[in-house]
């Protein structure tokens, strides 16, 4: 319970029971609760958080075994296809499309995990970070412009039913 008290002649003292503070940690809100509050939800509250965690934790491990498992000629494309894909997706943002938004942080933490897991492989074989940078940019230069996997189907289902259509 927090309690906030004011020196004044009168000396008045105020208590509330609900208080958002700003933390001082990177701009992150916390709200204290009041002892008679937190006992209610902090134990549902904790159960369903703690289960979702570590539903989260599980496919997050699962995703990470996935792309090890792959070469890095393999994660190379797979990364050009996934930022193709992003691409994609902020065109139809643009253009007020209908799509998922949560598409956005999938694809981007996608992303990562794959670039991570590069690099953890590029320090196994000791290339240190400025080498890694020189192989990046003469990676990215040598990138073959290709549409998307999504642009692909999507022409291939547009021909397919002009074939229909003619036929």
């Amino acid at each position: 319970m927090m309690s906030l008290s004011i020196t004044t002649p009168s000396s008045i003292t105020f208590t509330s029971k609900l208080n958002f503070s700003k933390s001082s940690f990177h701009g992150i809100r916390t709200a204290q609760l009041s002892p008679i509050h937190a006992r209610t939800s902090h134990s549902t509250t904790t159960t369903h958080s703690s289960l979702s965690l570590v539903v989260k934790m599980a496919k997050r491990e699962e995703e990470l075994k996935e792309i090890r498992t792959k070469t890095t000629e393999e994660l190379q494309e797979e990364i050009v296809d996934l930022k193709g894909e992003l691409f994609m997706l902020r065109l139809q943002r643009s253009a007020r499309n209908e799509f998922k938004s949560s598409e956005f942080l999938r694809m981007r933490k996608r992303i990562s995990r794959m670039l991570t897991v590069k690099r953890e492989r590029e320090m196994e074989e000791g290339i240190n970070k400025r080498i890694s940078r020189k192989l990046d940019r003469k990676w990215k230069k040598s990138i073959v412009p290709r549409p998307p996997p999504s642009l692909l189907k999507l022409r291939e289902e547009e021909a397919a039913e002009e074939a229909k259509e003619s036929s």
